[in-house]
């Protein structure tokens, strides 16, 4: 293994292993996660990264449907995207009929 390999995986282990934060919430947020952890189990680790990241894609669909919405709101845009939707209905490949 290279000096430049070994310095890489030092610099990963240390991130996952040694880059730990402190955040604090509150005891009915803390019991909740324990009681998530349990019931998946999980760590309290594990459990509060799949939280997170539920959350994390909770707001992006809640972005994309604000921004649908914006994107109807404007009739003429609306129109535009109707229209080029139509034109790549069109270019399916698959040779199945509609069904």
């Amino acid at each position: 293994m290279s000096r430049r390999t070994r310095l890489d995986v030092c610099v990963c282990a240390y991130i996952y292993v040694y880059m730990a934060e402190t955040v604090r919430i509150d005891p009915a947020a803390h019991a909740a996660l324990a009681e998530i952890a349990r019931a998946k189990q999980l760590s309290l680790t594990e459990a509060l990264s799949q939280a997170v990241e539920s959350y994390r894609r909770e707001l992006f669909l809640e972005g994309l449907a604000s921004d649908f919405a914006a994107l109807r709101a404007d009739v003429d845009a609306w129109a535009d995207e109707q229209v080029e939707r139509e034109a790549w209905d069109i270019t399916s490949g698959d040779g199945l009929e509609d069904e």
